[in-house]
């Protein structure tokens, strides 16, 4: 069973930065995809930001410019640098790994306990 441990979550003033980690129990060398994703109270789960295996990076159009996503494969770590934070970050951040199994493109998805973020002045 894969583990992934989110770290670095907090809380912070409008305008700060906090960097998110997230670790694997395993290689992610083996995940085609991993990412961020995000859970404000009554909202849905969001994307915040993907990385492929081949580097190909996503952001959601509301952290772009703001949050840079990156992994390395030889500590088994991918991070998230969030700056000019404000308040509508506020949520619970989720490390994601996508894995593709077989030739059909059948995937197996893991999930992190979540790290929390607060942003308030």
């Amino acid at each position: 069973q894969v583990q992934l441990v989110e770290s670095g979550g907090g809380s912070v003033q409008p305008g700060g930065s906090l960097r998110l980690s997230c670790t694997a129990s395993r290689r992610i060398s083996r995940f085609d995809s991993m990412g961020w994703y995000r859970q404000a109270p009554g909202k849905q789960r969001e994307l915040v930001a993907t990385i492929s295996n081949g580097g190909n990076i996503n952001y959601a159009n509301s952290v772009k410019d703001r949050f840079t996503i990156s992994r390395d494969n030889a500590k088994n770590t991918m991070d998230l640098q969030m700056n000019n934070l404000n308040t509508e970050d506020t949520a619970v951040y989720y490390c994601n790994a996508i894995a593709v199994v077989n030739v059909e493109g059948a995937t197996v998805q893991h999930w992190g306990q979540g790290t929390q973020v607060t942003v308030s002045p």
